[in-house]
């Protein structure tokens, strides 16, 4: 059937809707940022035959006076995200990567110094680390060198990260890392909790404890006049505090550990004032046995299956006392 053969439709035989009167409600432009994410720069710095590395992954994002962009589609306050991109990379040969922190604020001071539209710098780093292969002991023979020493092997224990964010008078450095896997085969119990008709889990009087750090830390830190940190040694110490106190500290529950790992980094370090940990429980459950005429005793050391899903999710902020909270709640974008 063609259109012009269509029957007509019959009028709609529904009361008409009086117009509305209430005036437009106006739409407004909310909190907004732009900037080249993921810029992948590999620094490789020569001390005569002896190499060093800093791999980075750098995301930088902009915001200020930056309405007319999305009113107007005016670029004139708009620096390219290109633009961001290749500053990394420049920076990065002209200043050299000292660390994480050090090449992040370098960055943020240029785009709010440098671009009178732009207010606020948020700069978030990785780091992948790089260790050195060591050489046979008869390495010489083979390429004709005393000792090898441009040579490494990427370190799979941790992701360092941090985020640098300047408005042009005050600095906020929060570092930390993640994928951190950790595990304690004894000294761990978990009992006396709350029982309903649902649970089921049996009480452990020596269980596997294990987590995948993910933390961040935050640093007083905050004005140009302060004295700066030595950003290395801090990262170094900070790991080395949470770990000492995740393999020292005999736990009643993964809570009670988390709390201790923050709390030794406060104690022990006073560049920082804020922790906050998000620790996944991998669970290891002992393997029913019995069936096989065999017996899985813990005593005596036993066999578990890894548990990959799902899994209790431990969360929280450890603080100096008199401090407030600035770290968010939610660690997935930082």
């Amino acid at each position: 059937m063609t259109a012009q053969s269509r029957p007509a439709r019959a009028a709609d035989s529904r009361p008409a809707r009086a117009a509305d009167s209430r005036p437009a409600r106006p739409v407004i432009l909310g909190q907004n940022q732009y900037g080249k994410a993921e810029n992948r720069v590999v620094k490789i710095t020569r001390d005569g035959d002896r190499h060093h590395i800093k791999d980075l992954n750098v995301s930088v994002s902009l915001s200020g006076d930056l309405e007319e962009v999305h009113l107007s589609g005016s670029n004139a306050h708009c620096l390219p995200t290109d633009t961001t991109k290749n500053t990394v990379y420049a920076f990065a040969k002209e200043h050299g990567i000292e660390s994480a922190e050090q090449f992040g604020i370098h960055l943020a001071r240029h785009f709010v110094t440098s671009q009178e539209p732009i207010h606020r710098a948020r700069i978030r780093i990785e780091e992948y680390a790089w260790e050195r292969i060591a050489p046979s002991d008869a390495n010489s023979r083979f390429i004709g060198a005393d000792e090898v020493q441009h040579s490494f092997v990427r370190k799979g224990q941790e992701t360092r990260l941090t985020e640098i964010t300047y408005d042009g008078e005050r600095w906020q450095v929060i570092s930390g890392l993640k994928d951190l896997v950790v595990m304690n085969s004894t000294n761990s119990e978990f009992w006396g909790y709350i029982k309903d008709k649902y649970t089921t889990l049996k009480e452990a009087y020596d269980r596997i404890l294990a987590t995948e750090v993910s933390g961040r830390w935050r640093f007083n830190w905050t004005d140009d006049e302060q004295r700066m940190p030595n950003w290395e040694r801090s990262y170094e110490q900070v790991k080395k505090h949470m770990l000492q106190a995740f393999a020292e500290t005999y736990s009643l529950s993964l809570q009670q550990t988390l709390y201790q790992m923050g709390a030794r980094v406060i104690n022990h370090r006073s560049e920082v004032d804020e922790i906050r940990f998000s620790l996944p429980n991998k669970h290891h459950f002992l393997v029913d046995l019995e069936p096989f005429g065999l017996k899985n005793d813990t005593a005596e050391g036993a066999v578990y299956y890894a548990a990959d899903r799902p899994y209790g999710l431990i969360e929280a902020t450890v603080l100096r006392d008199g401090v407030e909270p600035e770290i968010p709640v939610d660690l997935t974008n930082l």
